[in-house]
């Protein structure tokens, strides 16, 4: 009985052993992946996000210079009159004046595509266009055309107006004041019409029968 002691105690150690290396078998192995799966030691790379498509930005175009408000001031082709447009908010105003006893006012609208038909007392007429800095066209005034070129125009160049009653005379008068600073303007004096004083480019004053006036920038 005292031999078997040693191999009992031999095999409950092998026995042990195997035991032992069974668990650590069964305990080491590592349990397979799925996506998603909490405790993922892999997680996998996010989709990238469907690239979306930028709007293209506005580019410079007539229906942008339309809606801001610019004044566009030059000759005739023959020289012989001025022409200024004033525009804002895809509305227009021009004045057509020769210096002497020939003027009109003329208002319309601006389309997108930059073109303009405005129409004025007696039938006359401003078609143009408008493309970058300047409105080419054709204005037409006691039946009689006059293409024109009105360049953008800084201040204090541009279109002034002034309207008032002096001495019981209704007085009008319309200035254009050209980007080389030449201005040209009428007065109508209860609608007899003469060549306009000077108004102050600066602050828009001028003397119109022994009264200060202020003539002031046109808007639509």
């Amino acid at each position: 009985m005292k031999r078997s002691g040693p191999l009992y105690t031999l095999f409950a150690g092998l026995a042990l052993a195997v035991f032992m290396l069974v668990l650590n078998a069964s305990t080491g192995e590592s349990a397979p992946s799925y996506a998603g799966a909490p405790g993922d030691t892999a997680t996998a790379a996010p989709a990238s996000p469907a690239p979306t498509t930028a709007s293209p930005s506005p580019s410079a175009s007539p229906s942008r210079a339309a809606r801001a408000k610019t004044s566009y001031a030059g000759r005739t082709d023959d020289d012989t009159a001025a022409v200024s447009v004033s525009v804002r908010g895809g509305k227009a105003v021009a004045y057509f004046c020769d210096g002497r006893t020939k003027e009109s006012w003329l208002k319309g609208d601006v389309e997108d595509d930059g073109s303009m038909k405005l129409s004025g007392k007696g039938g006359a007429t401003l078609d143009g266009t408008l493309a970058g800095e300047r409105i080419r066209g054709k204005v037409t005034v006691g039946g009689r055309p006059y293409g024109f070129t009105a360049k953008k125009a800084v201040k204090p160049s541009g279109l002034y107006r002034a309207t008032t009653e002096v001495r019981g005379a209704k007085i009008d008068g319309g200035w254009i004041v050209l980007p080389d600073g030449r201005q040209v303007g009428i007065v109508g004096r209860d609608d007899e019409l003469s060549a306009a004083p000077r108004i102050d480019p600066r602050t828009g004053a001028v003397v119109i029968d022994g009264a200060e006036l202020t003539a002031r920038p046109v808007v639509p």
